[in-house]
């Protein structure tokens, strides 16, 4: 038998919303753990949470993570580094004397923006993006979406990036049509594994709250679920898109996401010149944790 320290946390949560579930699981080494168990958590927990992180500390500033959902072990998960991180920073004395930390992840080394006094959020950078360039015909996308040609806007390109996942990113018209999209998991599953992507972002400039810039929803079929509520690795794919496409206009760009008209999640976009003069793109927002007790595993 082990027994770990578990939350269970919702990243990117307002008032008006219930954010996106993780797992999360503190760890002193990952000998403690094995890859199996690690998977074997994440199955338990379908259904509750989306992934699990897993996160051992190794220096003063400086810690590792690793992600599970309930299909495999997930090189990057935003939502979950929200929650994790946020947590730490928020509790922890001697973490809150750091203007920053360090993540080490799958997709590189990672910094974290500590904002907790001045808008109690943590700002997390994005993997550094790539772009894919063959992309699927957009009939076979608005098949897949079970939605019509028509929907998708001609105004923006389709596109797929990944800043931590690999995201199609397919502009929709109208705020209507994007809540109204209902797939067929085991559908759009076929179609993103054909496509070698690992969600789909659908995006619109038609908002709830104008004082927003984006509603986005996001669909992650091959994790074992349908939908996302709310992502920091697809929405900095999104942000990549946005430079890329000189479409970032605001210091901050905030997004509405998840299907519900006006209890949506927010998460916000920041950029910033790292040290090799490129533009990064971090994510960020707050945390609620919803409960708080220990793992046990046979």
């Amino acid at each position: 038998m082990k027994e770990f320290k578990f939350k269970k946390i919702d990243a990117f949560a307002t008032v008006n919303s219930m954010g996106n579930p993780a797992g999360y699981i503190s760890l002193d080494s990952f000998s403690d753990i094995t890859d199996k168990e690690m998977l074997q958590i994440a199955k338990e927990l379908k259904g509750f949470v989306n992934e699990v992180g897993y996160i051992v500390k190794t220096s003063a500033d400086e810690f590792e993570l690793k992600y599970y959902s309930a299909e495999r072990e997930v090189d990057f998960c935003g939502h979950a580094t929200i929650a994790i991180m946020y947590d730490l920073l928020k509790n922890d004395i001697d973490l809150q004397q750091f203007d920053s930390l360090k993540i080490k992840t799958n997709r590189g080394v990672l910094t974290v923006e500590n904002k907790i006094k001045e808008q109690d959020a943590v700002f997390i950078q994005a993997p550094e993006p790539f772009e894919k360039a063959l992309l699927p015909d957009s009939k076979d996308i608005a098949k897949n979406l079970k939605i019509e040609i028509n929907e998708i806007d001609p105004d923006f390109s389709v596109s797929i990036i990944n800043a931590g996942l690999t995201t199609l990113l397919v502009p929709i018209k109208t705020q209507v049509s994007i809540l109204n999209i209902f797939p067929d998991i085991d559908e759009l599953k076929e179609f993103c594994i054909k496509s070698e992507i690992d969600i789909i972002e659908v995006f619109t400039k038609d908002v709830s709250n104008k004082s927003n810039n984006f509603r986005t929803r996001v669909f992650a079929p091959t994790f074992g679920y349908l939908e996302d509520p709310a992502t920091g690795s697809g929405n900095s794919a999104f942000g990549n898109y946005l430079l890329g496409c000189k479409l970032w206009e605001t210091e901050t760009i905030i997004i509405e996401q998840n299907s519900f008209k006006d209890q949506y999640n927010i998460v916000k976009l920041q950029k910033q010149t790292d040290g090799k003069g490129d533009i990064r793109v971090f994510f960020g927002g707050g945390a609620v944790t919803r409960m708080e007790g220990k793992y046990i595993i046979q």
